[in-house]
């Protein structure tokens, strides 16, 4: 059985290095694939209001008959539910679709820095963690100066920052910062939404190494020590994407692989995504 590495967030909490995303997983397919992860060995889900599929999600785990405290579960707050006592009616509504007693990890989506409401959000996301509802509160798309104000104005720091993050975009400053104030890093897109995947360098190094693109570029994330989510509706897939913990790719590779950087996002701009 292979076996998943595991991050220790700030707060004591462990999570899985190699974890199961399901943006874009139609409400209709997420409990299958969700399913078939977690029988593949994958013990983090991670999904949002946003996705649709939260529902769908909660099915999948009871179905896969793996004792909830052997996974971990992350959901994310919605743009429009931000603030302090929306933020706690969108927990509830999320709890009652995933039909969980806690949630592992609760990030706020995105900062809208623009609507100044996420410091509000985060105070509310606090109460929910003292109350022993949330065993972890984190952040999605956050840049520097929202972290940074997070820190000053809330109480707790975030254990995760979950960023766009792959070869292109490999968000060296954003990643120093996380390390400086012990924030774990977790990637979303981690193959730039497939656009890595015949890159000339990632293709002949995966050759190489007899793995795939995905396998290869997964392999990286994880040396660098992001918090990875792959997401593929595909068995055969899923499968393959796990076993990219067990293959080791040497030093010089890596950084031939971090030197594709273009600083180049595949997704929407933190400081300027405003849909709420």
């Amino acid at each position: 059985m292979t076996t998943v590495p595991e991050i220790s967030l700030n707060n004591g909490v462990r999570i899985p290095q190699l974890g199961f995303g399901v943006w874009q997983v139609g409400a209709g397919d997420a409990a299958g694939v969700v399913r078939t992860a977690i029988e593949t060995g994958y013990r983090s889900i991670d999904t949002a209001a946003a996705y649709g599929n939260e529902e769908a999600v909660g099915e999948g785990i009871r179905a896969s008959g793996v004792d909830r405290d052997e996974l971990f579960v992350t959901s994310k707050l919605w743009n429009s539910d931000q603030g302090y006592d929306s933020t706690l009616r969108a927990f509830d509504a999320t709890m009652e679709r995933l039909k969980l007693e806690r949630l592992d990890l609760y990030l706020i989506h995105w900062p809208l820095p623009m609507y100044d409401r996420y410091v509000s959000t985060w105070k509310a996301m606090e109460r929910l963690y003292v109350e022993g509802r949330i065993s972890a509160i984190g952040v999605s798309n956050f840049q520097i100066p929202h972290l940074r104000r997070l820190m000053d104005e809330g109480g707790i720091v975030p254990t995760v920052n979950q960023v766009e993050l792959h070869p292109r975009l490999v968000q060296e400053e954003l990643r120093a910062f996380h390390q400086e104030h012990n924030i774990a890093t977790e990637a979303w897109s981690p193959l730039g939404q497939g656009n890595l995947l015949d890159d000339p360098v990632v293709t002949k190094l995966a050759e190489s190494y007899g793995a795939t693109p995905a396998q290869l570029i997964l392999a990286w994330h994880l040396k660098l020590g992001n918090i990875v989510i792959p997401k593929s509706v595909t068995p055969e897939r899923i499968r393959s994407n796990f076993e990219a913990v067990n293959l080791e790719v040497a030093s010089g590779d890596i950084e031939a692989i971090t030197a594709l950087n273009q600083n180049q996002r595949f997704g929407p701009d933190p400081d300027t995504m405003d849909v709420a």
